[in-house]
C-alpha cells in the first residue's frame, strides 16, 4: 500500500520536464535561434567578457605589473620585430612598452566591472525608489518623481561627472587612486536611476490593482512582502531589457570619463583610458595605440546594445 504512492510520485516527477529542457522549448530561446542578429551579438559579447575575464591565462604580460615593461618595445608596430629586442606583438605595443592586445583585455575587465556594476547599482536603486513610489503613492510619489524630473533636466554624463568630483573632492589624497573604480561606479549608478525607476512606478501603478495583489491585502501581508514577493516578479521583464541597454551605455559613460580624465587611474587603465593614451600619438603615426582599443569598445558596446534591442522586440506583448 505504501509503495504505491511513492512509485506514482516518482513517475510524476520523471515526466516533469528539466528546466534546461522547460528553457530550450521556451519562446524565448526560438527566437533566439532564428535571430542571426542576436546569436552574433551574444557570441561576440561573450566571447569579449570570457577574454576579459581569463585575461591573465591569455595576456602574454601583465601591464599593470612595471617589473614586466621594457621601455625598448615602445611603439612597436603590430606583427613588426621590434629594432632593438626583436620581440613582435599582436597589436603592437604603446609608448611604455606595454603589449597593446594584454592592455586591452585587462582594460575590459575594469569597464566591464564598472559597467556591471553600476547597472546593478542603478537597477537595485531604481526598483526600490520604483515601487515605493508606485505602491504608496501620495507625497512619496511626488517627492521622488520630482527629483527624478530635476535630474533628467541635466545629461547623464554631466551628473556623474558632478558626483564623481564631489566624491573624489571628499576622498583623502592618499586613497584617491584605490577609490576611483568605486567612485566611477557610484558616478554613474546615480545618474542612471531614474529610468529604472520610472518603469517601475508604471508597472506597479498597474499591477497594484490586480485581484492577486488585493488578496495579498485580504490576508494581511505586509508592503514590503507583497512590492517583492508578488509585484517585483511580475514587472521584471522590462527591467531586464533597460538594463541590457544601460549595460553599453554604462561601459560607453566610463569610456567618456576615463577619456577626459575623470574615470579611471592612469596605473590601473580602461578602455576609455587606453583610447585617451592613444588619441595623444595619433597623427604622429602610431594608430595602433588608438584604433584596437576603440574597435574593441565599439564591438563590446554594439554587441550588448544589439542584444538589449531584441529583448526589447522579443518581450515586447505588442509584438507578438
Amino acid at each position: 500500500m505504501t509503495d504505491q504512492p511513492i512509485s506514482a510520485q516518482k513517475e510524476t516527477q520523471s515526466a516533469r520536464p528539466s528546466r534546461l529542457r522547460r528553457a530550450l522549448d521556451s519562446d524565448l530561446y526560438y527566437a533566439f535561434r532564428h535571430s542571426p542578429v542576436a546569436m552574433v551579438s551574444a557570441a561576440v559579447a561573450m566571447l569579449l567578457i570570457l577574454s576579459a575575464i581569463f585575461a591573465p591565462l591569455i595576456a602574454t604580460t601583465n601591464p599593470f605589473d612595471p617589473t614586466s615593461l621594457n621601455l625598448m618595445n615602445g611603439f612597436t608596430p603590430p606583427m613588426t620585430p621590434n629594432a632593438f629586442t626583436g620581440e613582435t606583438f599582436l597589436m603592437g605595443t604603446d609608448d611604455q612598452g606595454r603589449d597593446v592586445f594584454s592592455t586591452i583585455l585587462y582594460g575590459m575587465r575594469i569597464s566591464l566591472f564598472v559597467g556591471f556594476a553600476a547597472v546593478l547599482f542603478a537597477v537595485v536603486l531604481g526598483i526600490f525608489l520604483g515601487l515605493l513610489a508606485g505602491y504608496f503613492g501620495g507625497w512619496t510619489d511626488s517627492f521622488i518623481m520630482r527629483a527624478a524630473d530635476v535630474q533628467l533636466t541635466f545629461p547623464s554624463i554631466l551628473v556623474a561627472m558632478l558626483i564623481f568630483g564631489i566624491a573624489k573632492g571628499i576622498t583623502p589624497i592618499e586613497h584617491r587612486d584605490q577609490m576611483a573604480i568605486w567612485v566611477l561606479i557610484l558616478a554613474i549608478g546615480l545618474s542612471d536611476w531614474v529610468q529604472f525607476a520610472r518603469v517601475v512606478r508604471g508597472a506597479t501603478l498597474v499591477e497594484k490593482n490586480k485581484d492577486y495583489v488585493s488578496a495579498a491585502r485580504l490576508i494581511g501581508r505586509r508592503p514590503s512582502t507583497i512590492m517583492l514577493r508578488h509585484i517585483l516578479p511580475n514587472i521584471l521583464s522590462p527591467v531586464l531589457v533597460i538594463a541590457t541597454i544601460s549595460l553599453a551605455l554604462a561601459i560607453i559613460a566610463e569610456a567618456t570619463l576615463s577619456f577626459l580624465g575623470v574615470g579611471a587611474p592612469p596605473t590601473q587603465p580602461s578602455l576609455g583610458t587606453l583610447i585617451r593614451i592613444g588619441q595623444g600619438y595619433l597623427f604622429s603615426g602610431e594608430w595602433w595605440i588608438l584604433f584596437f582599443p576603440a574597435c574593441t569598445l565599439l564591438a563590446l558596446a554594439l554587441s550588448v546594445n544589439m542584444l538589449g534591442d531584441w529583448l526589447r522586440d522579443v518581450l515586447n506583448p505588442r509584438l507578438k
